[in-house]
């Protein structure tokens, strides 16, 4: 029931106005009834309704209405009203509505004029429009301009008609005399348009000859004419040098719109490094001079893509780019970040440093909301000018050490990364970093910075005063000794089993005490005396932080301080020519491991300590309690050795990774050998001549060969009817991120014209047709190309099914044949990318979708099936390939991929391969939607078998 219409109203059709109402009011003097009439009338007829007996009062009542409003309301109806009978032609009272129009065509005042041309521009019925051709023509010579404005748009619409070239003969020529004497800037963009799509020549002999004038054109026109030249350049390469200049002279131009589609005309039709320079700078310049974050956005993107392909070019402009920081949005900060280390060299990294320290300073304040987060960015930016570029990091290791004890674990956690790498990669900056780490330690509160921390401090303290320092610190941070006491009812008790007791606590009058969640609290002496609780945790003000933590039931952190302090107290053994010295400090070491069992094995706190960090903590007492070679070399230097080759992996990764994105390109033996200086440069620009070299070298290295394979192409072809069947059918489906594009091929095999022949679509999942079937009329065993377009909204694997209708002369009842469904693979939206180690935790923590898919497979080897689920889901494995080495029966990595419309997609693998040598396991997907979860697990279930 679905008419074209442009006015869409909400109509309730429970309570319809009854036709008789709709005719009263119609029919009398007063103009708010026959408004509210003539809005009923509209909304029935847009719902379905037919109302054959209102179109003679209409006629008769609303016709020669004066007033504007319902003039308006009786263009909309006569737009949805059935104008043509079944047979397509006019009916017959049409002829009153044509006199009207003509009227309305000729009236003095000009919004009625005005609305009645724009109603022409959506009218299809020749027989109707003839008649008024002279009246319309009349009007491009009205005096007021919205008048002649509307006139162009009339002519230009009935002129697309499929008959409107013979209506309107010297349309073309009129338009073009018009345009050269028209001063309304509106109205010459339409003419020119018209021009531009019916008459293209005259268009461009127009521009030519006004070319020093374009500069002084509006906006609307200055438009036109890129989209114009951009048509042409397309069509004929070869004369775009003429145009060139008309882009050069519009990227001055005061709008901004104009400015933007100039540099993105400019790169589409030169590679010269004049043309891409001055795209770049424009782009630039509007990055600064916009306030809108989404433009911001786009200008960013049209950076990237400048990147990607001039890279060279782009490089000098890095600092103009990083000037975009200003913006306190969290996506242009972190798009520029992205640009800007990618342009990183030599030359400027010292700049760019700078830069970003000055921001991360300007994050102190705390004036923002998003501080936390953008510290974070910066300081990921940084660690990786650093590791790029080692002679910078000296200017920024100690000022990033300030945000150690930041709030914002994630940032925190960059920094301690940062550290750790740097201080492995610099040697001449490890004294310098364990000092100023050991002076800061006290600041950080959170256990996972502390335990990166306690890492570092553990490996990279060497010498005789840092070892002793280390010691010292991590003995003041876990306070006195032990971690809690036992009230004397107590202590009698269990004196047997607990040798070392502390005595109950004694104060004078007020003093503070640490309670068993790490907070403070402030008791007298008499209130110790009238309740005695089981176990009070000792401690005082300046209780340190590895302390709080501890008591808090942390204990992997009170493994690792005693990991720490077994490698601090071995290293003293070499360094340290005293054995009383060294027996002291591991006695204490030795106290404080027993203390942390002992507190862990306490109903002091509400969890006990867990079985792997108690038995972590034993080895450390083993250890220190019989020292062999080696255990000595293990924890001295076996550990550093494989903190080493991960670093070192983890730059081969990287380094494959950059290979991987740079484009491969081959040129053919026999392509055309275009020799640059002997060609004729006489009446040719710098530009032209720099874009000619550019040409040359994109064929030199093979940038022209097309990536797309013919055979590939084949594959995308789907079968959609049998070949028994009447009417042939087959579709060849293109899916372009956003957007899927059928082309549809018909073959007609009878010997019958099949008449209103309809392809009928329908989508299941998130696919949404984009335009409404049409009909066709198909010769015998003739073929028809149709082409349907769906959007795509989510990463789902979607279904498109439907028939195809027709009829046939000999047959009264319209035949369907049955489609094939089309099964939209989610693989087309999915493409590996790569993220941290953190980043992927954080997510799969947060993401809550997940789907458990149980291995089935005949593969039996672990890294196959491995390699086998990659290229089948198409994602990235973030797990190193070093870690995957050798030959154990078990089998645990992490994949990671994005889709087009920026959703994560983490898989988690784990296989062991049982005794029949069959694997066994799980395959985990989480993602932030349900759709990309079941849509990939379901991929997975599919393929794993070891299938195509």
């Amino acid at each position: 029931m679905e008419k074209t219409c442009s006015l869409l109203v909400h109509f309730d059709k429970g309570t319809p106005a009854l036709a008789n109402e709709i005719k009263e009011a119609l029919e009398g003097n007063d103009v708010p009834a026959k408004i509210d009439g003539m809005k009923n009338a509209i909304m029935l007829l847009l719902n379905g309704e037919t109302l054959p007996q209102l179109f003679i009062t209409i006629v008769r009542y609303v016709l020669p209405s004066e007033d504007h409003t319902v003039q308006k309301l009786l263009l909309h109806y006569l737009e949805i009203i059935d104008k043509t009978d079944g047979n397509g032609r006019v009916l017959p009272e049409m002829i009153l509505i044509c006199q009207n129009l003509r009227n309305n065509l000729i009236h003095p005042n000009e919004y009625i004029r005005g609305v009645t041309l724009r109603f022409l521009c959506r009218l299809n019925e020749v027989d109707i429009i003839e008649p008024l051709i002279p009246s319309i023509l009349a009007n491009l010579e009205h005096k007021h301009p919205y008048v002649r404005r509307n006139a162009i748009s009339a002519i230009s619409s009935i002129y697309k008609l499929p008959n409107g070239e013979q209506l309107l003969v010297d349309a073309p020529e009129t338009i073009e005399k018009f345009l050269s004497t028209e001063q309304d800037q509106s109205t010459k963009r339409n003419a020119f348009l018209m021009l531009f799509n019916c008459a293209q020549n005259r268009a461009i002999n127009y521009l030519l000859a006004n070319v020093d004038r374009v500069s002084d054109w509006g906006e609307l026109m200055q438009m036109v004419v890129l989209e114009l030249i951009r048509k042409v350049c397309r069509t004929n390469k070869a004369e775009k040098g003429k145009y060139i200049k008309i882009i050069i002279s519009l990227l001055n131009a005061p709008s901004a719109a104009v400015v933007y589609e100039c540099a993105g005309t400019l790169v589409s039709l030169s590679s010269a490094p004049t043309a891409i320079k001055a795209a770049a700078n424009t782009y630039c310049q509007l990055l600064l001079s916009q306030s809108d974050n989404n433009v911001k956005l786009i200008l960013l993107d049209r950076l990237n893509e400048l990147k990607s392909s001039h890279h060279e070019l782009m490089v000098d402009l890095i600092m103009d780019v990083l000037r975009a920081l200003s913006s306190p949005n969290l996506d242009i900060q972190r798009k520029t970040l992205d640009i800007v280390l990618e342009l990183i060299t030599p030359r400027n990294v010292t700049e760019v440093v700078l830069t970003l320290k000055k921001e991360v300073m300007k994050t102190q304040s705390g004036e923002l909301e998003k501080n936390g987060e953008y510290r974070q960015m910066l300081i990921q930016a940084i660690h990786s000018c650093a590791i790029k570029f080692p002679e910078v990091a000296s200017t920024v290791v100690h000022l990033l050490m300030d945000f150690l004890g930041d709030n914002n674990i994630a940032s925190a956690m960059n920094v301690v990364i940062f550290v750790r790498e740097i201080i492995e990669t610099n040697p001449k900056l490890r004294v310098s970093i364990v000092t100023r780490l050991l002076d800061t330690f006290y600041q950080i509160r959170a256990a996972r910075v502390c335990s990166c921390a306690l890492w570092i401090i553990g490996e990279y303290s060497l010498s005789l005063s840092e070892v002793e320092s280390a010691i010292s610190t991590i003995k003041q941070c876990l306070g006195d000794l032990p971690f809690f006491s036992i009230s004397e009812n107590e202590e009698d008790a269990d004196s047997s089993k607990k040798p070392q007791q502390a005595s109950s606590i004694t104060v004078s009058s007020r003093r503070p005490a640490i309670l068993a969640d790490g907070t403070y609290a402030t008791q007298s002496a008499a209130s110790e005396t009238a309740f005695s609780a089981p176990a009070v945790v000792q401690g005082s003000v300046t209780t340190g932080n590895l302390r709080s933590l501890l008591l808090t039931g942390d204990f992997f952190l009170g493994a690792v301080i005693a990991c720490t302090l077994a490698k601090l107290c071995l290293r003293l053994e070499e360094v340290q020519p005293s054995k009383v010295e060294v027996n002291k400090a591991s006695s204490n070491a030795l106290l404080i491991m027993v203390s942390m069992i002992q507190l862990g094995q306490s109903s002091v706190l509400p969890h006990p300590i867990d079985n792997d960090s108690y038995d972590r903590i034993l080895l450390c007492v083993r250890l220190l309690c019989n020292t062999g070679a080696a255990a000595r070399k293990i924890w001295l230097k076996t550990c550093r050795e494989s903190f080493v080759k991960m670093l070192s992996d983890k730059q081969l990764r990287e380094t494959e990774e950059n290979k991987a994105k740079a484009q491969v390109t081959h040129s053919q033996p026999d392509d055309l050998i275009d020799f640059y200086h002997l060609k004729s440069r006489k009446g040719m620009s710098q530009l032209e001549l720099e874009d000619e070299v550019q040409d040359d070298l994109k064929r030199a290295t093979g940038e022209f060969v097309k990536d797309a394979d013919d055979a590939n192409k084949l594959n995308r072809i789907i079968q959609l009817t049998g070949f028994s069947d009447p009417v042939y059918a087959e579709a060849y489906v293109t899916v372009h991120h956003y957007d899927i594009v059928l082309d549809v091929t018909i073959i007609n095999r009878t010997k019958e014209t099949l008449q209103n022949l309809c392809l009928e679509l329908a989508t299941m999942g998130d696919l949404k047709l984009v335009e409404r079937p049409q009909n066709y009329t198909l010769a015998p065993e003739s073929s028809k190309q149709i082409k349907a377009n769906i959007k795509v909204s989510s990463t789902e694997t979607g279904v498109i099914f439907g028939n195809i209708v027709y009829e046939t002369s000999n047959v009264l009842e319209r035949t369907v044949v049955v489609l094939n469904d089309i099964h939209i693979d989610i693989m087309d939206y999915i493409s590996p990318a790569v993220c941290s180690d953190t980043a992927f935790r954080t997510m799969w923590a947060e993401f809550e979708w997940e789907n458990k898919v149980a291995v089935n497979t005949t593969i039996t080897n672990e890294k196959e099936f491995l390699d086998h689920i990659i290229k089948s889901t198409n994602m990235r494995c973030l797990t190193p390939f070093s870690a995957l080495e050798g030959d154990c029966g078990f089998l645990a990595a992490n994949l990671y991929a994005k889709s087009v419309f920026g959703e994560d997609a983490l898989v988690n693998i784990s296989v062991e391969k049982q005794a029949d040598e069959k694997l066994n396991g799980y395959i985990r997907i989480r993602s932030k939607t349900q759709g990309i979860a079941l849509s990939l697990g379901d991929k997975i279930t599919l393929k794993q078998k070891g299938g195509s």
